[in-house]
C-alpha cells in the first residue's frame, strides 16, 4: 500500500476518474488525497426522474465511483479497483443544481478496502446530505484483469 500521493499521481487519478460512462454523465473529480476523493456533478435535466428529483441511479453511481477512486489512491499504481459490494441509503430527495460526493476509505487493506461515500445536494440554501453509501472494494493487479 502506498503511503503518500505525488502531484503526478493525483493528476492521473483526477483524469482517470472521468472516462466512459462517467464522462458521459458529467462527473468530475475535485479533490484527491490519501484515502479520500471528492467529486461533483452539475445537474442536467436528463439526470432527473419523472418527479423532478435527481435520479437515485445518478447518486448511486456517483457514490460507488467516488468510493472506488478513494480506494484507488491507496493501492499500487499497477492495480485497479473493482466493487465487490455496495449498499446505499437514500436519506432525502435531491433537487439542487449540483451534487457533491465525499468518499473515504474507512478500512484499508492490501486486497480489500472498505469505503464510505456521502452525497450532498447543493441547494441555494446550502448542502444537504441526500445519500450515504458503504462499499467494499477489491484491489486487483491490472495484469489479472487482462486475463479475464
Amino acid at each position: 500500500m502506498t503511503t503518500g500521493l505525488t502531484d503526478e499521481r493525483k493528476r492521473f487519478i483526477q483524469e482517470d476518474f472521468r472516462q466512459g460512462f462517467i464522462a458521459y454523465c458529467g462527473y468530475e473529480a475535485l479533490q484527491v488525497g490519501s484515502g479520500l476523493l471528492s467529486s461533483r456533478l452539475i445537474i442536467r435535466e436528463d439526470h432527473r426522474q419523472q418527479d423532478g428529483f435527481i435520479h437515485a441511479g445518478v447518486m448511486a453511481t456517483m457514490a460507488d465511483h467516488t468510493a472506488g477512486y478513494a480506494a484507488f489512491t491507496l493501492v499500487p499504481e499497477n492495480h485497479r479497483i473493482l466493487t465487490i459490494e455496495f449498499k446505499i441509503n437514500f436519506l432525502r430527495p435531491a433537487v439542487g443544481p449540483a451534487l457533491i460526493c465525499r468518499a473515504r476509505v474507512i478500512k484499508p487493506g492490501r486486497k480489500i478496502l472498505i469505503c464510505e461515500s456521502e452525497v450532498y445536494d447543493q441547494r441555494p440554501s446550502g448542502e444537504i446530505m441526500s445519500a450515504k453509501a458503504l462499499a467494499t472494494m477489491a484491489s486487483v493487479p491490472s495484469a489479472d484483469l487482462k486475463k479475464s
